[in-house]
Order: structure tokens, then C-alpha cells, then sequence
């Protein structure tokens, strides 16, 4: 049975009393909300904080944003939201977990590979890996950065729309662009400085989808993640999990932009994002096969957003009905 290490806890009242325990603490402290991905790590000791600081409670829905801490439960109900943000927190792990899971906890999702996700025993067997402990990374033995791949389903929906999220620290707050938020590098995959909070997203009410390629119907992070969000000026696409980073992909974004969703638009469209997915052999599933299924992947997406009925595909490929 694999056992938490020993840490403290801290339940601060406010965002700014988290703000100052983050700064007073340094690099031995870690935020917490629903804890379903930080304290399996913790188990594995993939992390090993010595402070944990509970900010769940605090970072609720704010004035026109959602607030971090709201449950991805609470996503899925919310109906006023964009559909392809509903879709993709769905399709998160089980209905138990995303009643304790939180849409801030999604969007900073520790990167996985097969050689990093593992216990501690395991990972000491062969000598560690770049991510934790070692210095090469099996993955790709000659790369100089760790290529783990990017797990985030809420991640590629709101880039796709084009969100925004507030950062708060001891220091004040700032508010950027989501595609901001990431780095192509499964180690320093977050640009948010370590004494930052996420405490709010932003999104226009676009029609928009989502849809997640993974092996089982449920609980299976994404091997394949495509979103797409129809804006005044054209579609945007993004795609998550095939590289270390959620990313919109501006080829084909660019391509779309003024145009109509015809066949052959959305075959070019499709053929466009499907040449910037890089998945690594560090998942589940084929990665050539992964690579050629994100064409279709994509051109699901555009169908569905064009208008076309696309349950019955949902259903034989996603396992999902909304």
C-alpha cells in the first residue's frame, strides 16, 4: 500500500493569506485543491511537498469568470457554459473524481509519461528518469528537455475558445492569455511563477466541442485531445496530449480564418492540424496510429461544430452523449 510522506497543512481564509504563506515558504509548498492528481504523485513521490496549502474553497465563481476551485461536477451542470468546456470536463476521469476535482487543478495538470507515472521502486530500477531524480529521458535518449505529455482536457477547450485566466500573488495580479500559461516541456510545462495562484478563467459563450480519444469509456487520461470554438472570424482548433503543452494550431486556424465549414474546407482543416500532432511513445495506444487517427479526430470536431448530428459517432468513439 503506497502511503502519503509527511507534510503540513495550511487552510488560509483568504487568496491573499495563501498568496503570503506560498511566498514565505518557497519551493517546499504546494497548492491543493481536489488533490486527485497531486496526492497520487505524492504516493509515487513524484512530489514531495513539505507544506500543502488548501486553496479550494477559496477560489470560487467571481463576477463574470469561473472561479478555479468550481468542481468539474460542476461544470458539466452548469449549462450556461460553453459546450465543448462541458464536454471535455466529462470526459475527466469518473463522476467521483470530478466531484472532488477542480477546473484550476485540470488546466496545471502534471505532465505523464509511462517512465515518470510509476512508484518509486519502479522509477529506481531503471536508474530514474530527467522528470524526477535521473538525468536522461527514456523517452527520447538524445533530447536535452523531458518531452511527458500534456494530460489536460479543459486545456485544449477553453484555448480553443479563447481564455483567459488571473493569476494572484504576493505581489499582485495579472491576467493572460491561457496559450500564455504553457511551455512545450514536460518539467517547466507551467509559465505560472511558483508563489501564483490561478484563481480565475475567462471565456466568451461561444458554440464550441470536444472531443478526447483515450482506450476505456471513462477514467483514461487523453492519448488525443481536439477542440474546436467558432469565433466572429473564423474556427479555432487546439489539441492536447501529443505534445507537452495544450496548443491551438495556428496553421490550420490561420486557414480557417473567414471561411465556411464545407467538406472541403474541413478535410484541408483537418489535414492542416493533424501535421502538428507529435505524439512520443510515452502513452497509451500506437503513436503512428494516434498520429494518423487525429485527422479524423479533428474533422469530427468541425463536423459537429458545422451543425451536423454526430451522436451516434460520439457514442461509439468518445462514449459520451452530450
Amino acid at each position: 500500500m503506497l502511503r502519503l510522506p509527511w507534510f503540513d497543512y495550511r487552510a488560509p481564509r483568504t487568496v491573499a493569506e495563501a498568496a503570503k504563506i506560498l511566498a514565505g515558504e518557497g519551493p517546499q509548498a504546494m497548492l491543493v485543491a481536489g488533490g486527485t492528481d497531486l496526492f497520487p504523485n505524492m504516493k509515487r513521490r513524484q512530489q514531495a511537498p513539505k507544506v500543502l496549502v488548501s486553496i479550494k474553497n477559496l477560489l470560487r465563481t467571481n463576477g463574470g469568470g469561473i472561479g478555479a476551485g468550481t468542481t468539474l461536477a460542476e461544470i458539466v451542470s452548469k449549462k450556461e457554459l460553453p459546450l465543448g468546456l462541458r464536454q471535455a470536463a466529462a470526459q475527466v476521469a469518473t463522476p467521483q473524481l470530478q466531484n472532488m476535482a477542480t477546473l484550476g487543478g485540470n488546466l496545471c495538470l502534471d505532465t505523464r509519461c509511462n517512465y515518470y507515472n510509476q512508484t518509486y521502486e519502479w522509477r529506481k530500477a531503471i536508474d530514474f528518469c530527467m522528470k524526477k531524480d535521473g538525468k536522461i529521458c527514456w523517452v527520447a535518449t538524445g533530447s536535452k528537455r523531458c518531452v511527458a505529455a500534456s494530460s489536460t482536457d479543459c486545456a485544449p477547450a477553453l484555448l480553443a475558445l479563447g481564455a483567459k485566466v488571473k493569476l494572484v500573488s504576493a505581489k499582485g495580479e495579472r491576467e493572460i492569455a491561457l496559450e500564455d500559461l504553457y511551455n512545450n516541456d514536460g518539467m517547466e510545462y507551467l509559465k505560472r511563477g511558483p508563489d501564483e495562484i490561478l484563481t480565475e478563467v475567462t471565456a466568451p459563450k461561444v458554440k464550441s466541442t470536444y472531443w478526447k480519444l483515450r482506450r476505456r469509456g471513462s477514467f483514461d487520461f487523453p492519448v488525443l485531445g481536439v477542440a474546436a470554438a467558432e469565433h466572429a472570424d473564423g474556427v479555432r482548433i487546439a489539441l492536447g496530449a501529443v505534445a507537452s503543452r495544450p496548443f491551438l494550431v495556428d496553421k490550420a486556424n490561420e486557414f480557417l480564418r473567414g471561411k465556411r465549414l464545407d467538406d472541403a474546407t474541413i478535410e484541408e482543416a483537418s489535414r492542416l492540424a493533424a501535421s502538428r500532432a507529435k505524439p512520443m511513445d510515452n502513452a497509451d495506444l500506437d503513436l503512428y496510429w494516434r498520429k494518423e487517427v487525429a485527422a479524423e479526430f479533428v474533422r469530427y470536431a468541425l463536423h459537429e461544430l458545422r451543425g451536423d448530428d454526430m451522436r451516434e459517432v460520439r457514442l461509439r468513439v468518445a462514449r459520451q452523449t452530450v
